[in-house]
């Protein structure tokens, strides 16, 4: 807090670290997450789920969808602020946008009983998409208020793919 107890005085720490040049080692991660994660479920990944048992490779099937959906949205929504960042968007453009981006894709996790038989390296990515998911999700909630990363309104979207086709395509102008 700055001088007062009013929020219009409070240093909103997530809202300068999105809309700085800080944001960029925030970017680097979870796009790096996304390529690391592309490459070991179309390489490493593919070969380790075909030596898995059925409910371990069940498990690895609906948890690698899960992955990829979470980090799908995470991109989205960095893509979204670096296009703010840029200048490319206003915010006012952004906070629209986002609207279409959920943050709060579930896992199984720990709690599923195959989850032990996991390869080591995609429990890892599980777990380190799911801590960029937190925090990314508090960040938002922080710029654009509580409840602003829940699921958008369903009833306007029929199909979530064109819905994130559109997003990215949006993020980088070519609408």
């Amino acid at each position: 807090m700055i001088g007062s107890t009013s929020g219009a005085n409070m240093v909103r720490l997530a809202e300068r670290r999105v809309f700085s040049a800080s944001f960029k080692p925030l970017y680097n991660e979870g796009m790096g997450l996304v390529e690391e994660t592309a490459e070991y479920l179309d390489g490493e990944g593919r070969a380790a789920a075909k030596t898995l048992s059925r409910a371990a490779a069940a498990l690895y099937a609906a948890e690698s969808m899960r992955l990829t959906t979470r980090l799908m949205q995470l991109a989205s929504w960095l893509l979204l602020q670096r296009a703010a960042n840029c200048g490319e968007m206003t915010r006012e453009q952004v906070a629209a946008e986002k609207q279409k981006v959920r943050l709060d894709t579930a896992s199984a996790y720990e709690s599923a009983p195959a989850w032990g038989e996991l390869p080591e390296r995609f429990r890892s990515l599980v777990e380190r998409s799911l801590r960029l998911e937190a925090l990314v999700r508090r960040m938002d909630e922080e710029i654009y208020g509580q409840g602003a990363a829940a699921a958008p309104d369903r009833s306007r979207s029929v199909n979530p793919v064109f819905d994130q086709i559109t997003l990215l395509q949006t993020a980088f102008g070519r609408v």
